[in-house]
This record gives C-alpha cells, structure tokens and sequence, in this order.
C-alpha cells in the first residue's frame, strides 16, 4: 500500500463521522463574508476606492484573498492541536508505530489528509464566490490548488512545530501573532501597497500573500507568466523547507 494510505484511511473515517457540521460550516463561512463584505462594504468601496484596486469590484477583489486565507487558516488549525493530541494526549501515534507503519507513514498520511481537507474547504469556498459572481475566468478554477499550496505552506512548517511541543500554550502565540495579522496584513483586505512601506516587505515573505496574489490574478484572469512562476516558487520551497522540517522533528519525537 502506498506510503502513508494507512493514516489517510484513519483520519478519513474519523471525519466520516463530523463531516456533517463541517460542510455546513464551511459554506456558511464564505456566504457571510462575502456577503457582509464584499457586497456591503464592497458598495462603499466601489464608490470611493474603485481606483485603488484597478476598477476591479471589491467583491472580485476580495474572494480570491479569502480563499487563500481560508487555506492558511484550515491549515494551522489542523496542524496544532489535532498533531498535539495524537502525540501527547491520547498517543495515537505511538499505537501506530507499535504497528508496521513507520514516522515517515505518520508524516506522509497527514500531509495526504491536509491535502484533501484543504481540497474540500476551499473548493466550497470557490463554488460560493463563482455563485456571487467572484470569479471572472475560466482561469480562476486552478485558484483552487493554489489556495491548497498555499495551506501546505503552513502545514508543514506548524506540523514541524507542533511535534516539537509538550504543551499548547505556544498555539495561541501563533494565531494571535502570526495567523491573524497575516489574515489582515498579506493583501487579503486591500492592496499590499496600502501598507507602510516598512511593513511590506515583512508581507513578501509570507506564502499568505503569494497565495493571495497568484488566486487573485487567476481569478480575474489577469496572469502574469512571470509573476505567476515567483508566486508558486515560493510556496513550493515553503512546502519543502516545511517538509523536510516536519520530517526531522517528527523523528526526533517519536523515534526512541
């Protein structure tokens, strides 16, 4: 059986039992604010600021910023706690290895599950902007891997840290102070240029904003060949550099 289709297999059947509520909440989400914002703000928007985003809508504007961000969010969420639980709380990953199953089975069938989780949030999450009329090319379809990518680009590097730790105190550390300015911060809201030319670089450095950038431009159908190839590099090193990362404190965690 292929490398970590064990893990896959177990987490699959855990969220057969919650995937309920979890569909439910991830149509509400995007319903709301787009809603909220897009249409209700996004009518003032339009009116005083419609220059600033290039005569794109603010709704067109803002759904491709959120699906990044929705990615990036789905990501940290299920690489702390969850990775927390099964190392220190109720040992899974200790029943598993007491098994055939190896740490790089453990390492790659969560990676496997992320990627489907992601798959299925954000692809609700693109359904609800195309039904508000978000997406404006044909295009904009492949801002779904893109918003995928962009969570592996989380996931990774926060799994590495979450093996690292024995209690959980530093996740609220990581969702004040890195997951919700990046949300606010990285271009999701408003053009990156907006920011104090200080903080901008800080922005260009994160796989949030080149998430956000590359979904945006496929979804109003606006590519930049070049541009498009530094976006997707970066996330890309941001997944292997996480990887590698995740694989060697995984390691050290749980091999005696």
């Amino acid at each position: 059986m292929a490398v970590g289709a064990r893990v896959l297999e177990h987490n699959l059947m855990v969220y057969r039992r919650v995937w309920h509520g979890s569909v439910l909440g991830s149509l509400i989400s995007p319903v709301l604010f787009l809603a909220a914002m897009g249409i209700g703000l996004g009518n003032y928007v339009n009116r005083g600021g419609a220059d600033a985003l290039g005569g794109v809508p603010y709704l067109a504007f803002l759904a491709p910023g959120l699906l990044a961000a929705q990615g990036m969010q789905t990501a940290a969420f299920e690489t702390t706690y969850p990775i927390m639980s099964k190392i220190v709380w109720n040992k899974l990953y200790e029943a598993m290895l007491a098994t055939p199953l190896t740490v790089r089975d453990l390492l790659f069938g969560e990676l496997e599950w992320l990627v489907v989780r992601l798959t299925i949030v954000c692809s609700l999450f693109l359904a609800v902007a195309a039904l508000f009329g978000a997406v404006r090319s044909p295009l904009g379809i492949l801002a779904l891997p893109v918003a995928v990518l962009t969570g592996l680009g989380f996931a990774a590097p926060i799994m590495a840290f979450s093996a690292t730790q024995r209690q959980d105190s530093a996740f609220n550390v990581i969702f004040r102070f890195l997951i919700t300015p990046l949300f606010l911060l990285s271009g999701t809201f408003f053009p990156l240029d907006r920011l104090p030319a200080p903080v901008q670089p800080v922005a260009y450095l994160t796989p949030l904003y080149h998430g956000v950038a590359l979904a945006r431009a496929l979804t109003l159908g606006q590519v930049d060949p070049a541009a498009a190839a530094a976006h997707l590099a970066v996330l890309l090193g941001f997944v292997a550099v996480g990887c590698v990362l995740a694989a060697v404190s995984f390691r050290r965690r749980l091999v005696i």
